[in-house]
């Protein structure tokens, strides 16, 4: 039998629950995998709260770092003993062996190890898609990255700074500002004791950003949109604060005929060709050493309640993984 998180109702880090799950043999075009270090993320919180609802009950996590044991009709591209990574739906990570659909699956390099892989395959590629594709950032320009401490920003960090991009920071202590500055965050902005609009203003000369990553949602939204030239484009790419508030569509107009995005890893990879090339570009920033992967945080699989409480705590930096 194998052992897993799962949740039955809505709620906090309680309603986790570590049990015995039924997993079978795997159907055409799936693999059986066996889950070796299991990345945590913020999306897992949204789907355990209910802010993005999945059918209960239900199982959660959407990262990790595997080796195929079996796999069913029609698999061609990874084999059983295939070291692979993985990430987006469906829900399911947190567990000791899952069934995958096997196109979700990518071989990892052999330099890469597993606590590397476990960390970074999701987060590393929602910066791969933001950065490159829904705003192709260029060397010479100044971009703000919110949550820049986070396992997300830590690796923006690197990755815009390898590409000759001045990044600006919000960080929730001085303590993550050092962080975040010893991964190239040029200016790291303490969100608790300075205003990040007025200090953006104040890096810039008044001349603001072409675009802005935010992954926090309600509580810089707004602040975010200010920080545009006229034609910028903010990335909302998640709701760390909640969601934002509905809003008249004219006020961006009104603050420079701004643009807003809501992108999606899973709508940037849906394609074969568009994960293989996503992944190719974040294992080649990785093994080159431009972008380091460092898992600051380790829970075993049972403790995922509190790896849940600490991360919605803001108590954790960098990356962190469950072991099975």
């Amino acid at each position: 039998m194998t052992k897993g998180i799962r949740f039955h109702r809505i709620g906090g880090p309680e309603v986790l629950s570590y049990e015995n799950i039924e997993v079978g043999l795997p159907g055409e075009g799936q693999a059986l995998v066996r889950n070796t270090a299991i990345g945590l993320n913020f999306i897992d919180t949204y789907h355990r709260s209910g802010l993005y609802p999945l059918p209960l009950p239900s199982g959660i996590g959407l990262e990790a770092a595997a080796v195929v044991e079996a796999v069913g009709n029609g698999v061609t591209h990874v084999q059983p003993g295939d070291r692979v990574g993985y990430a987006g739906p469906p829900p399911g990570a947190y567990a000791e062996r899952r069934l995958m659909p096997a196109q979700r699956l990518v071989k990892v390099p052999d330099a890469l190890s597993d606590q590397q892989v476990g960390a970074m395959m999701l987060k590393g590629l929602t910066v791969q898609y933001l950065i490159r594709r829904v705003y192709r950032v260029q060397a010479g320009e100044t971009v703000l990255f919110h949550a820049a401490a986070g396992g997300v920003g830590l690796i923006a960090c690197q990755w815009l700074k390898a590409l000759g991009v001045t990044v600006i920071g919000t960080v929730g202590s001085e303590a993550k500002a050092e962080v975040a500055r010893t991964h190239g965050c040029d200016y790291p902005i303490v969100y608790t004791r300075e205003n990040f609009t007025d200090r953006v203003m104040e890096i810039t000369g008044g001349a603001k950003l072409p675009v802005v990553f935010d992954s926090v949602g309600r509580d810089t939204f707004m602040g975010s949109l200010d920080c545009l030239r006229p034609r910028g484009l903010l990335a909302l790419f998640g709701n760390g604060s909640g969601p934002v508030p509905a809003f008249d569509l004219n006020l961006l107009a009104d603050k420079g005929s701004l643009f807003v995005t809501r992108p999606a890893l899973v709508h940037y990879t849906a394609q074969r060709d568009e994960l293989e090339a996503a992944a190719e570009e974040l294992f080649d920033v990785v093994g080159s050493g431009r972008v380091r992967i460092e898992v600051n945080q380790t829970f075993a699989l049972m403790d995922a309640a509190l790896a849940h409480r600490d991360l919605e705590g803001r108590k954790t930096t960098g990356s962190t993984i469950l072991i099975p």
